[in-house]
C-alpha cells in the first residue's frame, strides 16, 4: 500500500521524511516486523512501544508512527507524529485492508454479561435465514463455515480489519462481533462502521482495569 493512502483521515502533528513510499505491512509489535513495514508505537499495559522503535528499524521498518519524536532520529526513516497512536493504528489498519466494515453489516454487542450468547444466537439465526455470516467472539471467530479459535474477546485493531476483510472476500453480508469495554477503551474498534449496536447490561465488574464505575 502507498503510505499516503494509509494516512487517509489520520490527524498528524508532524511528518519527517518522505511519504512517497510503498508499505509492506502494518505492525505494532516490533517482533513481527519485516522489511518495508510500518511500525506504530503504542503504549500498552506493561510496555511502551516507543522503547522498541530502534529494534523495529533494525528489523526493517522504514516508517514509524509515534506520539513523541525519538531522540535517535535516523536518516532514511519516515517519522509520523500523531496525537494518539492507538487511534492511528486503528485507522491505518482500516485503510490497509480497504475499510471492510463499510462493505458488510457489522453488528457490535457490548455489556458486562451476555455478549457471547447474543453474538452466537444472532449468527446462528441469520445463518439459518440463509445469510452469509461472520462472527468475532470470545469462544471462536467464524467466516461462514470456517471456525478459528479466538484468543481475545475483541481482537487487536489489525486483526479485526484482517478478519473483516476475509469475511468480505468470502461474501459475508453480516458480522456479529463482541465489543469488550477494554477494546473500546483501547480504541481497538475505533473507525469501524457499525450498522447496529446492542447493549446488554452493566455491573460492577472490570473495575480492576477501569478503576471507577463512572469510567467503566
Amino acid at each position: 500500500r502507498r503510505l499516503q493512502d494509509l494516512l487517509l483521515n489520520i490527524k498528524t502533528k508532524d511528518i519527517y521524511g518522505s511519504l512517497e513510499l510503498k508499505v509492506n505491512n502494518v505492525q505494532f509489535d516490533s517482533r513481527n516486523i519485516s522489511k518495508g513495514d510500518i511500525f506504530i508505537a503504542i503504549k500498552g499495559v506493561t510496555y511502551n512501544g516507543e522503547d522498541y522503535i530502534n529494534h523495529a528499524i533494525e528489523s526493517g521498518a522504514y516508517v514509524i508512527v509515534t506520539e513523541h519524536l525519538t531522540y535517535d532520529f535516523q536518516k532514511g526513516i519516515t517519522y509520523i507524529i500523531v496525537n494518539s497512536s492507538r487511534k492511528a493504528l486503528a485507522i491505518i489498519a482500516g485503510n490497509y485492508y480497504d475499510n471492510p466494515s463499510k462493505k458488510l453489516h457489522l453488528v457490535g454487542v457490548t455489556g458486562t454479561n451476555g455478549k457471547t450468547t447474543i453474538v452466537s444466537l444472532l449468527e446462528q439465526l441469520f445463518r439459518h435465514l440463509n445469510c452469509k455470516t461472520g462472527m468475532l467472539s470470545t469462544i471462536e471467530n467464524k467466516i461462514q463455515n470456517k471456525s478459528f479459535i479466538s484468543q481475545y474477546t475483541t481482537p487487536d485493531a489489525i486483526e479485526i480489519q484482517r478478519l473483516l476483510s476475509e469475511m468480505v472476500d468470502a461474501g459475508c453480508e453480516y458480522c456479529f462481533m463482541e465489543v469488550s469495554s477494554h477494546a473500546v477503551s483501547q480504541y481497538r474498534t475505533y473507525g469501524l462502521i457499525f450498522s447496529l449496536g446492542i447493549f446488554s447490561n452493566i455491573t460492577h465488574d472490570h473495575l480492576d482495569y477501569h478503576k471507577t464505575f463512572k469510567e467503566y
